[in-house]
């Protein structure tokens, strides 16, 4: 399969481009550099630098490479640059969607879009929630990216489109920067390999859903196998402290523990349509985090 990856030398797309190899596609990435870094890509890897923001230019790479499957992860993901800068998030997250959009119907590419499950649902949404419940975002990232799905759910009404959004959890793992909600296991890391306390904001009861990147990238194979149109919660369901994530990686450490108040998505929809499920044990995930870290934080690194 011909498959172009937007916002593919980041820290998830850099993961899904080695699956792709891994498995014999042919892969572009398509990156603006603004956060991905090039060094997380395998060297048979062709790179072009370009923003989504820019319809004539990326009209033309995908015209040019005419791709089957669009992962599209190209975005603006720092939910507190979006409130201090809300146009700005807007201009990727939406126009650079409907972008993507445009040049994926032209090309005849399948779409799918990395959508956010913690942003979407609101702090009055059930525990863990389902795809069914209205999304009530709180911040201009989580509106952006709700609007994004409403286009490609137009996309596909109005253009017999097969377009698919994964909501996906807190995804963590090696190659991750130490930014944004899932970022703060690279960041507790990081802190007890230097030998401080990791720094808890409130009272350490706040909930999320950490879901493992290598997890995620399966649910990106399933999603662009199962050739279907939907929208799919990407997460393990489960809950989890901050007070609890010190003590995992505590443990790991062999050391003893030291916005939104909850989180957590329901993935059985996922499960049962794309028969995907995670995998990976949150101690499991966090000792690769640690052992990344501790090796150095290699750009290239399997997942």
């Amino acid at each position: 399969m011909r498959v172009l990856v937007t916002g593919g030398s980041g820290f998830i797309g850099s993961h899904i481009v080695d699956a792709l190899l891994a498995r014999g596609d042919d892969v572009l990435v398509l990156d603006d550099l603004s956060s991905g870094r090039a060094g997380r890509l395998d060297p048979r890897v062709t790179l072009h630098k370009l923003s989504i923001t820019d319809a004539a230019a990326l009209n033309g790479e995908v015209a040019a490479y005419e791709p089957e499957l669009i992962c599209h992860l190209a975005a603006q993901i720092d939910v507190r640059a979006s409130v201090d800068a809300p146009a700005a998030d807007a201009d990727v997250n939406i126009l650079g969607t409907v972008n993507l959009l445009e040049a994926a119907r032209q090309a005849g590419a399948r779409v799918l879009f990395a959508s956010s499950g913690g942003a979407l649902y609101g702090r009055d949404a059930p525990i863990p929630s389902l795809e069914d419940v209205l999304p009530l975002p709180e911040s201009p990232y989580g509106i952006a990216k709700y609007c994004a799905e409403c286009y490609i759910g137009l996309y596909n009404r109005l253009h017999e489109t097969r377009h698919s959004v994964l909501r996906l959890a807190n995804v963590y793992g090696p190659r991750q920067d130490p930014a944004g909600e899932a970022g703060v296991i690279t960041i507790f890391c990081a802190s007890v390999l230097a030998g401080r306390e990791p720094t808890i904001y409130g009272d350490g009861t706040q909930t999320r859903d950490y879901v493992y990147v290598g997890d995620a990238v399966r649910a990106f194979l399933a999603a662009g196998d199962s050739g279907r149109p939907g929208t799919w919660n990407i997460g393990t369901g489960v809950e989890v402290s901050v007070l609890d994530l010190v003590a995992i990686i505590g443990a790991v450490a062999g050391q003893g523990p030291g916005e939104l108040q909850r989180s957590a998505v329901a993935a059985d929809r996922a499960a049962s349509e794309l028969g995907w499920r995670a995998g990976t044990p949150l101690p499991e995930g966090v000792r690769r985090v640690y052992r990344w870290i501790e090796s150095g934080a290699p750009d290239r690194v399997p997942c």
